[in-house]
């Protein structure tokens, strides 16, 4: 799957975001080595603690049925008023979380919504990232 086709995934996840209280729906898209895509949305809450990011929504419901290989995720946000966020980077949560699942060459997609793009590594956005296990 071409970066560009796994963006659209990402979009047609972002409709189905909850986010009343920020207006800024985000969709995720994440591909494994089997080249299968697991679709993520950001889900608000009135308390905010609760609240899940959308990459994470896809990671967790990967990781649920069973998967553990990924090879790439791509993410797109859009304001309330339809006009998207150029380069929708992931939080420090979503990003700890990909470190946990993923190696540091992993890919990750950052799409505008008019068709440009950037492709980072995990490494590239998550420098010395937290992990307990022992090298």
């Amino acid at each position: 799957m071409t970066p560009c086709e796994l963006l659209i995934c990402a979009e047609d996840a972002m409709v189905n975001s909850y986010s009343p209280y920020s207006g800024f729906s985000v969709g995720a898209a994440l591909i494994t080595a089997d080249g299968r895509v697991y679709k993520g949305c950001n889900i608000e809450n009135s308390a905010f603690s609760p609240t899940i990011c959308a990459e994470r929504t896809a990671f967790f419901k990967a990781i649920s049925e069973g998967e553990n290989d990924f090879e790439a995720i791509a993410i797109v946000g859009k304001y309330k008023n339809g006009e998207y966020k150029h380069l929708c980077y992931p939080c420090g949560v979503c990003r700890q979380v990909m470190k946990e699942f993923c190696g540091g060459d992993f890919k990750i997609i950052l799409g505008d919504g008019k068709g440009e793009y950037e492709v980072h590594t995990l490494s590239e956005l998550l420098p010395g990232g937290f992990d307990l296990r022992k090298e």
